[in-house]
């Protein structure tokens, strides 16, 4: 294996910065009980928002099961802890909304994940 350099390690440091100022990530998710949309503000200040009512895990929840709404990881997906729902960031900005109707390749089961049981919600959209 070659050794690492000094200008090999910066050259990378430089690309993880440059990857996380411009990927989609989510820095603060929050939902707006009168238009009943979950806004997502991004690393990069941009704005995202989506209808509540386009999840359909999301459909019959009350506004505060809604409003709990967490960021997973370093920014890339929201997560439910009371209705056992993760989403993608970027699923969720190409319009996949992981309705329950289209299970096919958006929609794991648990124990279908390379590494073990997936949570039983969880929406692969990326």
């Amino acid at each position: 294996m070659a050794e690492m350099t000094d200008d090999m390690i910066d050259a990378a440091l430089e690309r993880g910065h440059l990857a996380q100022m411009h990927e989609c990530r989510a820095a603060k998710a929050t939902y707006d009980r009168h238009s009943r949309q979950v806004v997502i503000e991004l690393a990069n200040g941009c704005v995202f928002a989506f209808p509540s009512a386009l999840v359909e895990a999301l459909r019959t929840a009350d506004d505060d099961q809604i409003a709990a709404v967490e960021i997973l990881g370093q920014g890339y997906g929201l997560h439910w802890e009371a209705l056992d729902l993760d989403l993608s960031l970027t699923g969720l900005m190409a319009g996949r909304f992981g309705s329950r109707g289209t299970e096919g390749a958006d929609r794991l089961r648990i124990g279908s994940g390379p590494s073990g049981p997936e949570p039983r919600g969880w929406i692969d959209q990326c």
